[in-house]
């Protein structure tokens, strides 16, 4: 059921703040005609019990049933929309010889625009029904297969954000997969701005533009100079790769003498909606750099695993006051699932802090530092995290916050959730939700009060 101008009585969880998980128990939230959350009343509101017995009565209220738990919706912060096809193949190789055996071949067949839509139609609804209400998305270099993927996620009701990919360099991109020209990938990059932004079906803007330099390797000087002059101009978010993994870091030291964070801030791409996926080899005065332009960092543990050759150091970088969000990273990482890459943030920060070398004994092999984090730091970056990131009014149940969410249906008769009464309660749920959720419990979800149809 659609919920704008309705209320929702509901129990669930959200984090608005880093390291507090609040606890909602049958909360009633007020959900205006756009979308956004115009109140929340507790039971412990005075007047609650005189505003629930009114919802009911005039028809406005909406209750989940017993077992169903209330979160923000997941925020993707990484994901390579046309790479969708090999999720889950094609990680026996380095980044650099995947990226010309495997992943360009298959950018390329984007050129065709049947293939172009049936893929990204797979991928939107897969997105959907892993609980993933907003993702940043990476396309390809092809106009109208990208504008496609705008259409899709319309259509389908996903807050999007999409990029054409810029990628000119002829030392790194094949002579059939890249933009031709300077002038081509920068005019392509404000050609899909103004496509999306004057989009008939976008008058909410649920879908934005992105600027997006697939990585410093693969645009030439005039090209990043020209992304980032169009970034000042239009005032668009950025997304791009940061330091993933040796080579790729190496790559830039090597061309600039400088790390990415230090080049891409060069270019004028380094600001308060700039979005760098992985960042893996950041130094400390490169995350300084990332505080202060108040940037974010699209941490994504699985891809990570086999392609960076490094774990992010998480905790240190939230520690720092660095925003943080979660990501996929399709198909370098292996899993369309946001809460599977919960489980990898933990399970990574968890290596990070006690090492990895049985040969060394506990006080050896630790050679990092504190690192962990637990299952309230992962959900926090699945979602209020990835809003914050995004500077978007999403990722928490806050008056003013768009109404993006999802039900954890934990009674889903194919779900893998078990809760015990005499065991489960409070933040227990949540991290039982977190740790053993699938696609089947995920019943119902909303963007700005819309109901969206799973598939």
């Amino acid at each position: 059921m659609d919920l704008r101008n309705k209320t929702l009585c509901a129990s669930g969880f959200h984090a608005p703040e880093r390291g507090k998980i609040e606890i909602l128990d049958e909360v009633l939230i007020d959900i205006g005609a756009d979308g956004t959350i115009a109140a929340m009343h507790r039971p412990s509101d005075p007047n609650y019990r005189t505003i629930r017995e009114a919802r009911e009565e005039s028809g406005e209220l909406v209750t989940l049933p017993v077992g169903s738990y209330l979160l923000p919706g997941f925020v993707d912060l990484h994901v390579h929309a046309p790479q969708y096809p090999q999720l889950g193949s094609a990680l026996d190789v380095p980044l650099e010889v995947w990226l010309q055996k495997y992943t360009f071949p298959l950018e390329a067949r984007y050129r065709d625009l049947a293939f172009a839509k049936r893929s990204y139609g797979l991928l939107v609804d897969d997105m959907l029904a892993n609980g993933t209400t907003t993702a940043l998305y990476f396309a390809t270099v092809h106009q109208d297969a990208t504008r496609s993927l705008a259409d899709i996620c319309l259509e389908k009701g996903q807050r999007a954000l999409i990029g054409k990919v810029a990628m000119d360099n002829a030392d790194e991109c094949p002579d059939y997969y890249r933009d031709a020209t300077p002038d081509d990938a920068i005019e392509g990059t404000r050609a899909l701005i103004d496509y999306i932004n004057t989009h008939p079906e976008n008058g909410e803007k649920r879908v934005l533009p992105v600027i997006t330099p697939r990585f410093v390797p693969s645009c030439t000087d005039a090209t990043l100079e020209g992304l980032g002059a169009l970034a000042r101009e239009c005032g668009c978010h950025v997304q791009t790769h940061c330091s993933e993994s040796d080579w790729a870091h190496g790559y830039v030291l090597s061309r600039y003498g400088v790390t990415d964070t230090e080049a891409l801030d060069r270019f004028g791409l380094l600001g308060r909606r700039t979005v760098l996926a992985h960042a893996n080899f950041l130094t400390d005065h490169d995350m300084d750099k990332v505080r202060e332009r108040e940037a974010a960092v699209a941490h994504c543990p699985l891809s990570n695993v086999y392609f960076a050759n490094a774990v992010f150091p998480l905790k240190a970088a939230l520690d720092k006051g660095v925003h943080v969000g979660l990501g996929t990273d399709i198909s370098g990482g292996p899993s369309a699932s946001m809460l599977e890459n919960c489980r990898g943030a933990i399970l990574m920060s968890r290596a990070l802090e006690s090492g990895v070398d049985p040969n060394r004994d506990a006080d050896a092999r630790a050679s990092y530092g504190p690192a962990q984090i637990d299952f309230r730091d992962a959900f926090y970056i699945a979602t209020a995290g990835g809003g914050v990131a995004l500077d978007l009014p999403i990722g928490q149940f806050t008056p003013g916050y768009l109404f993006d969410a999802i039900v954890i249906d934990t009674k889903a008769p194919k779900g893998s959730v078990r809760l015990f009464d005499e065991f489960d309660s409070g933040e227990q749920i949540l991290q039982k939700i977190i740790n053993t959720a699938s696609k089947p419990n995920i019943a119902t979800a909303w963007v700005g009060g819309t109901n969206l149809r799973l598939p």
